[in-house]
């Protein structure tokens, strides 16, 4: 099978290798168990392979550079006129090569694919919508238009779309679907320390305005101030390090905050394993792979009532949806901190539910998606 990807990610060239961001590339190389040959269609940068990349690994694969383009500011859009005409024609031609067609949605080269392959309707097609597919949330309007061209079944036909969550009036392109980060022999009890000895969050995720790190740092904060014994480890980089640097000194939480960095799957699992709580008051999201990472190995998690997450968290029975209110949040902390065993059945049915999601699942779900 020669399959085409479209996709957003940026990739490094090393030797012969091309990396990517590794969550994205972990998942493809599960796709590519199944691909005779590959050709992606991405941007290419030089730059130093860094602890979050990894490597496609496959044979047989063939790379169209594309440059990176953003319709985010005037002199962004008026660059962007000159690039996409030469990346819709880089990925016209990957697709009439290809026998199977996959996107990677939202971003901007999806939101080109989206459009191309409009001109291929009787060939193969999936698409990984990444996002969220709440059609009633406020999204920015290219992410939108990719929606209703994906799920438009006159544009685009012969398409299966993956997505996160169930939603109501969908086509039948729509697939509800999953991300998995471990596989079922991984599975093993997680005993826990007491939650009345010292309390453990963990956050793992960029370190953005979207993904509110602060407000993570905020909610431990105030437990202490409530004379709690806790702790906040926190992973992942972006240009908000420097002001959580900033309030954590300023406000003396050194002995309390940890920032991390990035670190490897393997050390990040290994905070999860001690946690109780793994927390992400983010704006936006997908699938948040840290919620279900952290559910796996029994941590009960803390999140913003927004995509498919209230699913995830069984509308609060299994988890903290949060209000983004500090103390109406910190209240529904603190209910759970005094029962133990409230938290502990609570912390079960996370786990539970997680591990019915297992990258032997995946592979099986992925191969029955090509084989259609």
């Amino acid at each position: 099978m020669k399959f085409a990807v479209i996709t957003h990610v940026v990739h490094i060239k090393d030797d012969s290798q091309y990396f990517g961001y590794a969550p994205y590339v972990r998942e493809m190389n599960i796709w590519l168990k199944n691909v005779n040959q590959l050709r992606v269609v991405a941007p290419l940068v030089k730059r130093e392979i860094s602890v979050i990349d990894m490597p496609y690994e496959h044979t047989n694969i063939e790379f169209s550079h594309v440059p990176d383009f953003s319709l985010t500011s005037f002199k962004n859009s008026l660059t962007s006129v000159f690039k996409i005409p030469v990346i819709v024609w880089s990925i016209f031609w990957a697709m009439k090569k290809a026998d199977h067609i996959h996107l990677r949605c939202p971003g901007n080269m999806g939101l080109l694919g989206c459009v191309v392959q409009i001109f291929f309707p009787s060939k193969r097609k999936t698409a990984k919508y990444a996002g969220n597919w709440d059609p009633k949330s406020e999204q920015p309007a290219t992410y939108r238009l990719q929606k209703w061209i994906l799920n438009n079944t006159f544009l685009t036909r012969n398409m299966q779309v993956l997505v996160y969550g169930e939603w109501k009036n969908q086509s039948k392109n729509i697939k509800p679907f999953f991300t998995a980060t471990y596989w079922e022999y991984e599975k093993e009890s997680v005993p826990k320390n007491s939650i009345n000895q010292e309390v453990i969050f963990v956050f793992v995720g960029s370190l953005v305005l979207g993904k509110n790190p602060l407000y993570a740092v905020k909610l431990v904060e105030q437990l202490i101030k409530n004379d709690r014994k806790a702790v906040l480890h926190i992973f992942g980089e972006g240009i908000e390090r420097e002001n959580l640097e900033f309030y954590i000194k300023n406000n003396q939480l050194e002995s309390f905050v940890y920032l991390h960095g990035n670190q490897s799957k393997e050390t990040v699992k290994q905070f999860y394993k001690k946690s109780h709580f793994v927390i992400l008051p983010s704006k936006s999201e997908g699938w948040p792979k840290a919620i279900a990472e952290g559910m796996f190995w029994g941590c009960l998690p803390i999140a913003t009532n927004i995509s498919c997450l209230p699913f995830m968290l069984d509308y609060g029975k299994r988890g903290v949806l949060l209000e983004m209110k500090l103390e109406e949040d910190l209240a529904q902390i603190k209910d759970i901190l005094s029962d133990e065993n409230l938290f502990k059945e609570m912390s079960e049915k996370a786990l539970k539910w997680s591990r019915n999601f297992t990258i032997d699942k995946f592979e099986s779900e992925i191969e029955n998606l090509l084989a259609k």
